[in-house]
């Protein structure tokens, strides 16, 4: 039976909370709730329980399992978290999809790819390292580059604008659907479905 490991990226901790950093968590907590049977949304337990090195949860979808994680690593440690997830689950590789941020995308787009480069992204760096290979699937969300020299890390760890609030629930849905169909039809046709749209 497959299974998959769905990685979302972001910071434990209030503080960074809703911020851009965070995308991936909040992907997380909308992809678990989907899974929560309509009846059960006010009564359910917490979504996710704390495990080790991440907030874990279990799902199902179409027949398959799933593992979703929040590492509590915080960013920069990501790949040992995720490492771990692999291993204990006993993964393959091709069926995990990482969640992050990007800012080299305009707010709101969505990437899915196979591999690549970590674009700068400490979390990416050190899922890299940790595994010691590039090539596994992630989806990128665009956060935009909107700041000043010397700003970026204030910009990453900002929360949004009212502007970027208002798009963010459709953005975080379309999310959910390519999580969806990349563990239904698989990367290939979920590149070709929502890539550039």
């Amino acid at each position: 039976m497959s299974k998959f490991l769905i990685a979302c990226l972001g910071n434990i901790g209030e503080e960074y909370s809703f911020t851009r950093h965070n995308i991936g968590f909040e992907i997380a907590d909308a992809l678990a709730q989907s899974f929560v049977k309509e009846g059960e949304k006010k009564t359910s337990p917490k979504v996710f329980v704390t495990d080790k090195l991440a907030m874990v949860n279990h799902s199902r979808f179409k027949g398959k399992p799933l593992v979703i994680i929040k590492p509590t690593t915080y960013m920069n440690l990501s790949g040992k978290a995720v490492n771990y997830w692999l291993q204990t689950e006993n993964i393959s590789i091709s069926n995990m999809l990482v969640i992050a941020d990007d800012l080299a995308l305009p707010f709101g787009t969505l990437r899915i790819k196979k591999k690549g480069s970590d674009g700068g992204h400490n979390g990416l760096t050190d899922i890299i390292a940790a595994l010691g290979t590039n090539e596994f699937p992630r989806l990128r969300f665009g956060i935009g580059s909107e700041f000043s020299k010397g700003k970026q890390v204030d910009y990453v760890l900002g929360k949004w604008s009212a502007e970027e609030q208002k798009s963010l629930p459709e953005r975080i849905e379309t999310a959910v659907q390519m999580i969806k169909s990349f563990i239904s039809i698989g990367i290939d046709r979920t590149m070709s479905d929502f890539n550039n749209k």
